[in-house]
């Protein structure tokens, strides 16, 4: 048996006809740890604020316990279509979507009605599903509380409550608009209540005792907050070697599918360029990126349509793609819990993968405090003549990537990566 499940399956608990088809036709057979060790007190009706490393399950582990509460106890006969019975809170759009697509999954036999609500785009197709009546709406904290003050909904009746990754509202200074949220909805022991997080800081822990009904922490021990089958390894490069080091690596590694973490807008396009000249052609997904386009460029990243994604750190969390078999930190993180979250992008479900970081010039100073968090040393690995490069020039491209023809310029008119100044690897 794979050791990311448990020898629990669904079926063993008393779940809806419907959830339970809807489970087996996606291929949710058996639990995993955060699910086998989440759903006894969520089912029972028991709060529960759950810590977990990224891609365990944390998703379904929720949306089993809201579709369940939502077909096996009955609706006040009073409800009104614009009154949702369950509210699911998520950080960023990509997660919030990608929650909406799970609940689409098992829920598909169940006949509940679901809305999602996230900024950027389709404000009135949005605004009309929610007001055509919603079982579960699914939404980031800005544009639910746009809609909740032009009185598009209420949340006088909801039944269950669920924040996912909570940890990131405080991040993302989202947490006054949760606040609002929750306290518009019934009182906490008059509802189901749920915070899934990669991690529980105190903080979130106290969130969770004010608006929540003595809610029962559920953690999943592990011996390094890293998934354990990703191999990880850090290059030291100068910054006129990264772009050399990052084309040596795709050529000695060949990644089947992967991400590049970048810290910038400015330093993804000129990551991007770069690949596009070699014959690397990627997305690209950085913030100010209009909605419809993440979402197409996902799509076609999803799809295989593109190899390699290029992306800030709005792409770290929420993102459920199989098969990136690797994650490069162009620009090791400035938070060490991003970088938890960006390699977690990869090993995904019980598989493996590869996380290669480079410590550069500007950012070799956050790895201590990203090896002190994950309370483990990264092997490290010396940057060869051999492995770098020599690139071709960059490629003109249009803003969010897409490649226009090379760079008529010769080799030698790039001003990074020229092979020059190379130095031998040093710690």
């Amino acid at each position: 048996m794979s050791t990311h499940l448990t020898d629990q399956h669904f079926d063993q608990y008393k779940l809806a006809d419907s959830l339970l088809q809807g489970l087996n036709q996606a291929g949710f057979k058996q639990c995993t740890p955060i699910q086998a060790k989440s759903l006894p007190l969520s089912l029972d009706g028991i709060d529960v604020a759950g810590e977990a490393q990224t891609g365990t399950g944390k998703t379904i582990a929720f949306l089993v316990a809201v579709y369940n509460k939502l077909l096996t106890e009955a609706t006040a006969e009073h409800r009104k279509p614009n009154q949702p019975r369950a509210l699911i809170i998520a950080p960023t759009r990509e997660l919030a979507i990608q929650i909406y697509n799970d609940a689409e999954l098992i829920g598909r036999h169940c006949g509940l009605k679901l809305a999602l609500a996230y900024g950027g785009t389709g404000y009135d197709a949005q605004q009309k599903a929610i007001a055509d009546g919603a079982d579960i709406l699914i939404g980031t904290p800005g544009r639910l509380i746009d809609f909740f003050k032009k009185h598009v909904f209420n949340l006088k009746q909801v039944q269950a409550l669920v924040l996912d990754e909570a940890d990131r509202m405080f991040d993302l200074g989202f947490i006054n608009d949760i606040r609002y949220l929750i306290r518009r909805c019934p009182e906490p022991a008059q509802r189901l209540s749920m915070l899934f997080s990669a991690t529980l800081s105190y903080r979130v822990q106290e969130l969770s005792y004010e608006h929540m009904n003595n809610p029962q922490h559920v953690k999943i021990e592990s011996e390094q907050r890293t998934a354990d089958k990703i191999e990880e390894r850090v290059y030291y490069p100068a910054n006129s070697e990264k772009i050399p080091l990052l084309l040596g690596l795709f050529a000695k590694d060949k990644p089947t599918r992967s991400i590049i973490f970048v810290n910038t807008k400015r330093v993804a396009e000129e990551v991007s360029a770069w690949l596009s000249g070699n014959n690397i052609p990627p997305a690209v997904l950085s913030g100010d990126i209009p909605q419809a386009k993440r979402q197409t460029l996902l799509k076609k990243f999803q799809d295989g349509e593109f190899h390699v994604l290029v992306a800030t750190d709005v792409a770290a969390r929420g993102l459920h793609v199989p098969e990136v078999s690797h994650v490069f930190n162009y620009d090791l993180p400035q938070q060490a819990e991003d970088y938890v979250h960006r390699i977690g992008r990869t090993a995904r479900a019980g598989a493996s993968g590869h996380a290669i970081s480079m410590a550069c010039e500007d950012y070799a100073q956050y790895l201590p405090e990203i090896e002190e968090y994950i309370g483990h040393s990264i092997p490290n690995e010396a940057v060869t003549s051999e492995l770098l490069a020599e690139p071709l020039p960059r490629a003109k491209i249009e803003r969010y990537g897409g490649n226009k023809g090379r760079n008529k310029g010769g080799r030698g008119s790039h001003r990074q990566g020229n092979g020059q100044g190379r130095q031998q690897h040093r710690r």
